[in-house]
């Protein structure tokens, strides 16, 4: 591919990618399937030209993928409001994200066992994938929803994100280790790091807001994005769960009134501030489009139809949905005491992280691969599946709040045929005369 072939294809991405977000929006839709068919169409056509070398792609989508995610988790946590009234809401999107996905981790390792008899050690790593909500996709779908719903689908995927991430990064941690999974030992020692990390990411987080209050160059804002993923590749080094600490650095950028200490507040400009940190979270949205745009097509492209030649990872793939979907619902309907599903029971989707550390599992030394029938094919029905039962979701909510709405216009508007009416907006005159 020359050059000037390479400025045509850019450009007509991001345009179509656009045209994908603007429907997504007026359908919910996720845009994120239409990039991966785009990305299944180009490599069939370019398959079907005789073009075969993209093996630069087992590089770079692992690469977009991890720039993606800090960027996902940081524009989520900008949108996280954190206040005395919102603590109630923080805390069911926090507990719900953290025992769906416990439960679905601990359901998808015994079905593995049972289906295709995998050690628990291979069950258990290929189950957290599948088990954690992208935030990616579940935030912009949430729009439609009520304030309240979308604040906990904002609050649950970004600590499904966050909390998947670290069990998995132990959970390979203790295997590679040979040490069980669940102890008193491993689980403080997780604990005191958790901790430890906090502590680090708050004078990290306050290194880096000052270091925003006092460049004056206009270039700072990729500056400050350059440092957050060289310590989330620092964290990445020493087996840390560094993006803890991107997740602290976008709460307190999206609260600093609530957040910042009075001494501070006294020392600085919040309205200038203020006006920055608006221009960095439009930065940080625009650079998260566009990152997200090249992952999904390049993860597109990656797959070849010429793979699903079987309907076991059809079978496969649904049934690993429908068990975690229905555990889904028995968790929302006790804890709600409501038989009838919320429209948050739909909003689990399942996108980049899933796809980002089903890459990280192939480099791996003890799991072979090739053996394993939980596959990108299976990922990818889940995926799938996952997005057009949201997209259901969210298509019946927005046609019951229709219905409701011309019911009450048409309440409104009607007018009995045998109510009297009366002459209005008579003249002074008119009032006067006999």
């Amino acid at each position: 591919m020359n050059t000037l072939s390479i400025l045509f294809a850019l450009p007509l991405i991001v345009i179509f990618s656009y045209l994908f977000d603007t429907i997504a929006r007026k359908t919910k839709f996720p845009a994120v399937i239409l990039l991966m068919f785009t990305g299944i169409l180009i490599r069939t056509v370019t398959a079907a030209s005789g073009y075969n070398d993209f093996e630069f792609l087992e590089d770079l989508i692992p690469v977009l993928g991890t720039i993606g995610l800090i960027l996902i988790v940081l524009e989520g946590a900008f949108e996280l409001e954190i206040s005395l009234e919102k603590l109630p809401l923080i805390l069911k999107g926090f507990l719900a994200a953290f025992f769906i996905l416990i439960a679905n981790i601990w359901l998808l390792q015994w079905l593995f066992g049972f289906l295709f008899q995998m050690e628990t050690n291979e069950a258990v790593l290929y189950a957290i994938p599948l088990s954690i909500i992208s935030s990616a996709v579940a935030i912009p779908s949430a729009s439609s929803l009520l304030n309240q719903e979308r604040e906990f689908v904002i609050y649950e995927s970004t600590f499904s994100d966050i909390l998947g991430i670290m069990i998995f990064n132990y959970a390979l941690r203790q295997f590679e280790s040979q040490e069980p999974l669940v102890g008193s030992a491993p689980l403080i020692n997780l604990g005191f790091q958790i901790i430890g990390v906090i502590i680090i990411s708050v004078l990290i987080t306050y290194m880096l807001f000052r270091l925003l209050q006092k460049i004056d160059h206009q270039v700072k804002f990729f500056l400050i994005l350059a440092l957050l993923i060289l310590v989330y590749a620092l964290g990445k080094l020493f087996h840390l769960p560094a993006l803890v600490t991107i997740f602290i650095f976008g709460i307190f950028l999206g609260n600093v009134k609530n957040l910042l200490p009075r001494f501070l507040k006294n020392s600085l400009d919040l309205e200038k501030t203020e006006k920055g940190l608006r221009e960095f979270h439009v930065l940080t949205a625009e650079s998260t489009f566009i990152v997200r745009t090249f992952f999904f097509l390049f993860f597109g492209f990656s797959i070849q139809l010429i793979n699903f030649n079987s309907f076991s990872p059809l079978i496969y793939g649904l049934i690993i949905f429908i068990t975690m979907l229905l555990f889904r619902y028995l968790y929302f309907t006790v804890t709600t005491l409501k038989i009838k599903p919320s429209p948050i029971v739909y909003m689990s989707p399942r996108g980049l992280i899933s796809i980002l550390l089903f890459i990280q599992l192939k480099e791996v030394s003890y799991i072979n691969t090739i053996q394993v029938p939980i596959d990108e094919r299976v990922l990818l029905i889940v995926i799938l599946s996952s997005m057009l039962i949201m997209l259901l979701g969210t298509m019946k909510k927005q046609k019951k709040e229709e219905l409701v709405v011309t019911e009450s216009k048409d309440d409104n508007e009607s007018i009995p045929f045998d109510m009297p009416i009366e002459p209005q907006n008579l003249s002074q005159n008119e009032n006067n005369n006999p």
